[in-house]
């Protein structure tokens, strides 16, 4: 199986679209056209199979990050993350900040994992009113 993290390509979009789904609360005018910022794939076998999107800036904000079901627990998200990094400090960027639920467990064990520490919890933040954890990294 081959594993390549690449830049996205209008071509991927529809990919990036369906991958949406697997989100629990997808932006969903982000991926009209590849928005700006970051957004980087990850393929298996020349299919994506995830993808990571950031906005540059300072902080940076990543906004997205989904992995097929069948495809998660293989390091997809952290190499995703990683790779953004490095974009990121090629754009100037400083810091990335992202949002995630306080009960996501999962994600927040990847955030931390990676190097991101809670900044400020942030009542309200999501569109069923669930609260959500801002968490910052430097870069």
């Amino acid at each position: 199986m081959t594993d390549v993290i690449r830049a996205a390509e209008p071509r991927d979009l529809p990919s990036i679209r369906a991958l949406q789904t697997c989100l629990p609360e997808p932006a969903s005018d982000l991926f009209t056209d590849l928005p700006p910022g970051v957004t980087l794939v990850s393929e298996a076998d020349g299919l994506v199979v995830g993808y990571i999107h950031a906005f540059t800036g300072e902080p940076a904000y990543a906004t997205e990050l989904a992995v097929a079901p069948a495809n998660r627990r293989e390091g997809r998200g952290k190499r995703l993350f990683q790779s953004l990094f490095v974009h990121l400090r090629r754009a100037g960027c400083q810091a990335v900040t992202l949002t995630v639920q306080p009960e996501n467990e999962g994600a927040r064990d990847l955030y931390e994992e990676l190097g991101f520490v809670v900044e400020e919890r942030l009542p309200g933040y999501f569109e069923d009113g669930g609260d959500a954890l801002r968490m910052r990294r430097p870069l």
